[in-house]
């Protein structure tokens, strides 16, 4: 799977973990490059607390479009150490 915004590939890997209907990557198939920390968390009931990248390619920014679980519930554990993407990166094979 590869994961693409603004004409760049900001991961790709054969090993995604599919929850919710979001693929999740492996940290290690992200390119760093691409990503701002954000001070945006969120929570779900389920998963635990979510953290938030921004993606900057060249000169765009696309405020808090991938987000991860640092230490995830063990409900979620399957994600853990995985980023997943949103707010129009395209997912693709």
């Amino acid at each position: 799977m590869r994961a693409t915004w603004n004409g760049a590939t900001i991961a790709q890997s054969d090993d995604t973990v599919v929850v919710e209907g979001n693929h999740y990557f492996p940290r290690d198939s992200v390119n760093d490059a691409y990503l701002i920390p954000s001070d945006t968390h969120t929570t779900c009931p389920w998963k635990g607390q979510a953290s938030y990248y921004t993606l900057q390619v060249g000169d765009q920014q696309n405020r808090d479009a991938a987000w991860f679980y640092s230490t995830p519930s063990d409900a979620a554990r399957r994600i853990a150490g995985r980023v997943a993407f949103w707010r129009g990166v395209t997912i693709e094979p």
